[in-house]
């Protein structure tokens, strides 16, 4: 992947080739749109769907921590990292809820990525530009499978 240049080409390469192997991404964010990457953070969003409800009608936990897994993998691949790793920790601080039709901005983050692990943050908003209120926040922590040099290292 050496003519990828910006955080956002890495994401994008990232979102590809995860979605190819993962049935289990593919099956929840068929409709997630990546909407920017800088180095060390990325913004997507994501309609509600029917089949991301629980049986109450609302965002099902298991989405949600799931799009932190996401998330945080592809905030990695926003310091240009070919491969992110495999999931050490996820915690899931579950605020409110989201409903069919809303739609939700997902907000990942590094904190850092060292050597062997990387560690993001991951905010799940619903709403509109001054109306948004969080649905989730999470950590991840991720150890780095490493066969290239780091692009960015703190």
């Amino acid at each position: 992947m050496g003519s990828l240049k910006t955080p956002l080409d890495y994401v994008q390469a990232g979102w590809a080739r995860v979605q190819e192997n993962s049935p289990v991404y593919k099956f929840f964010f068929s409709d997630i749109e990546i909407v920017s990457a800088e180095n060390g953070s990325m913004v997507a969003r994501l309609p509600v769907s029917a089949h991301l409800l629980n049986s109450k009608s609302g965002l099902h936990g298991s989405v949600s921590a799931t799009i932190v897994d996401w998330a945080g993998g592809m905030a990695i691949a926003s310091t240009g990292m070919e491969k992110t790793g495999v999931s050490t920790d996820i915690h899931v601080s579950y605020v409110s809820t989201a409903k069919l039709g809303d739609v939700l901005t997902i907000e990942g983050k590094v904190s850092r990525v060292g050597k062997n692990l990387g560690f993001t943050t991951v905010t799940i908003l619903k709403g509109e530009g001054e109306n948004k209120s969080v649905v989730a926040h999470g950590t991840h922590t991720k150890y780095i499978l490493r066969d290239q040099p780091p692009s960015q290292s703190s």
